[in-house]
């Protein structure tokens, strides 16, 4: 244990601030201490007590030596130590600023510059014009809020008098969905909106309905998301086969009730399959079923390891394929 003398100074000197904490301190274990001996002495000098043997008055006389002895000893280096670490804290609170979030650069950026009246550009005393000398920047943080607009695609037609030539009309350009409203724009709010945001459906309704005056029907919407998810199905696609190339994948599956028209007077049970790779991405299959065929399925061709909990059917996953090889999952074990 190393002595007093090796202590830098930086901790055996305490501040004044210190001291009367520590004097504070002593003096109320003083105070504790000498009613307990009080209230030793009434129990056993009262009325109905006996009086006390030679020994028990020798223990009693040598405690009240030890508390006192206890009292006048100085402080412990542990709390000349903890009073130091205090004092830091308290100037590292003092010294501590808030933190600037930088704007990212990519962030778009609109200017607008005030110019001063003609009138006070002119200088009162010599009537010339004044010369610019710097400039002062004031920056604000705004958001123009998501509108509805409607886009009319006007496509002229042109045709000759007499009739011979035909009718000339420009092509329409491409749509997401033809024969269909859906902007790409709309499109995308509502792919953001519904799986980003998790806002239902219905609750979109009336967001267009209440803020755009725009009726919208939540059905229609479920529509075009169905749509949607078709034309980006290559590339969820080619997100499993990719996971599949690694030779690593975790999966696991959860139970989520689904509304079906089929099952009367209550919802229908189907559960949600996880795909996924270390830091990497994460594919999701809905299935009616929690047997290994749909696991099966989607590993079909896949050589490698897979993490997944205790459940029965990753265990026969890997006794039927030889290429597969299963190892646990510290959080399930945990």
């Amino acid at each position: 244990m190393a002595s007093r003398e090796t202590v830098p100074e930086s901790l055996t000197e305490l501040s004044r601030e210190a001291l009367m904490e520590r004097v504070l301190e002593l003096e109320a274990q003083l105070a504790e201490a000498q009613a307990q001996i009080a209230e030793l002495r009434r129990q056993l000098f009262g009325s109905k007590a006996e009086k006390l043997s030679p020994e028990q008055q020798a223990h009693l006389d040598e405690l009240a030596r030890d508390l006192q002895q206890e009292a006048q000893q100085p402080p412990p280096l542990s709390q000349e130590v903890l009073a130091e670490e205090r004092r830091d804290q308290r100037r590292r609170r003092a010294e501590r600023r808030p933190v600037r979030h930088p704007v990212p650069p990519a962030l778009e950026t609109e200017t607008v510059t005030l110019e001063p009246p003609p009138k006070e550009k002119l200088c009162s005393h010599c009537g010339r014009e004044k010369q610019r000398i710097g400039e002062e920047v004031t920056e604000e943080t705004d958001l123009i809020p998501a509108k509805l607009i409607r886009r009319r695609t006007v496509r002229p037609k042109y045709a000759c008098r007499c009739g011979e030539a035909g009718v000339v009309i420009a092509p329409l350009p491409p749509r997401l969905i033809p024969q269909s409203k859906l902007g790409l724009g709309l499109s995308v709010h509502l792919l953001l909106a519904r799986y980003d945001d998790h806002l239902a459906f219905y609750t979109l309704e009336r967001i267009f309905r209440e803020r755009h005056a725009v009726e919208i029907p939540r059905q229609q919407m479920v529509q075009w998301v169905e749509h949607i998810a078709g034309w980006l199905q290559p590339l969820y696609d080619a997100m499993g086969q990719e996971m599949k190339a690694t030779g690593y994948v975790q999966i696991d599956e959860t139970p989520v009730k689904v509304l079906d028209p089929e099952v009367k007077g209550k919802a229908a049970q189907g559960y949600l399959w996880f795909y996924a790779v270390p830091r990497g991405d994460v594919i999701l299959e809905f299935s009616r079923s929690r047997g290994q065929q749909v696991p099966r399925q989607r590993l079909e061709g896949f050589a490698g390891t897979i993490q997944s909990d205790a459940y029965e059917v990753y265990q026969a996953l890997e006794r039927k394929d030889a290429a597969l090889h299963r190892i646990a999952c510290l959080a399930h074990s945990r």
